[in-house]
């Protein structure tokens, strides 16, 4: 079963044909989509896309847009969560890269998805980009705090981080960036996550896999993405694709496994 575990299909690049990107989906074989938040504001849009009964959603504000609801608070997060159709908290956490949001804001709003997280036992749908030693310490207070599930998403972080997240029990989402011929660091870590707790996500419309770089990514490409993991663990296409879907029901468990 292939299930692409992060796309963001309400985004504006889709707007003039995003039917037919779901329908190309489908017909490559993506059987699952999560659709994810990127702020809590959209919140409306990105839900509107799990009325698709093979397409669910989850709920939260990315690191970059922090700064517009600095007092989000994990009730909030709590409260839409009641929805059946959100299956996550996030994508939420750190990225110092842009610092399109103040750092302590950043910050005080991940713990508040992580607050969220604890409380519904949803995962935790985190994004870390230059700001691992942050992470790690806000990861590792929290979960001392009490458990939660959480996915490092499209992770290219380095393998420091990487172990700690491990150490809590983290999956880990490969994206096409394994497949870019300048990215031998992030294969190398790739190599060494959990082989029980890796999933694929194509993040379109961003990071599109090789051979399609360059252009707009969507769901019809993560078999690229598959094929790319299954090549540097070395599992075969069959092995790959059942233990990501394994690893899959296993992190989002609000949804019913066929």
């Amino acid at each position: 079963m292939l299930i692409d575990s992060h796309v963001n299909l309400h985004a504006h690049q889709f707007d003039e044909d995003r039917d037919e990107v779901i329908a190309r989906a489908r017909a490559a074989g993506i059987e699952l989509m999560v659709n994810i938040s990127d702020k809590v504001s959209g919140f409306a849009a990105v839900r509107a896309l799990a009325d698709h009964p093979d397409i669910w959603c989850t709920v939260g504000t990315h690191p970059h847009e922090a700064k517009e609801n600095p007092d989000l608070a994990a009730a909030d997060l709590v409260a839409i969560a009641a929805d059946p159709r959100v299956v996550g908290i996030g994508e939420t956490g750190l990225d110092f890269h842009y610092d399109l949001s103040p750092r302590d804001i950043q910050a005080n709003v991940f713990r508040q998805h992580v607050a969220a997280a604890r409380e519904t036992g949803l995962p935790l749908v985190v994004h870390t980009r230059e700001a691992d030693q942050l992470m790690g310490d806000i990861l590792e207070e929290e979960y001392a705090a009490g458990p939660f599930k959480m996915l490092m998403h499209c992770y290219t972080s380095g393998a420091e981080l990487a172990a700690r997240a491990a150490a809590l029990g983290a999956w880990f989402s490969v994206s096409g960036i394994a497949t870019f011929k300048a990215a031998e660091d992030v294969r190398a870590i790739v190599r060494e996550m959990p082989a029980d707790r890796i999933i694929v996500e194509t993040d379109c419309p961003y990071l599109a896999p090789v051979p399609h770089r360059g252009r707009r990514n969507e769901p019809a490409f993560l078999p690229d993405v598959l094929n790319k993991l299954a090549q540097i663990r070395g599992w075969s296409k069959h092995d790959a694709e059942k233990r990501t879907e394994d690893a899959f029901f296993a992190l989002f468990d609000r949804i019913p496994r066929p």
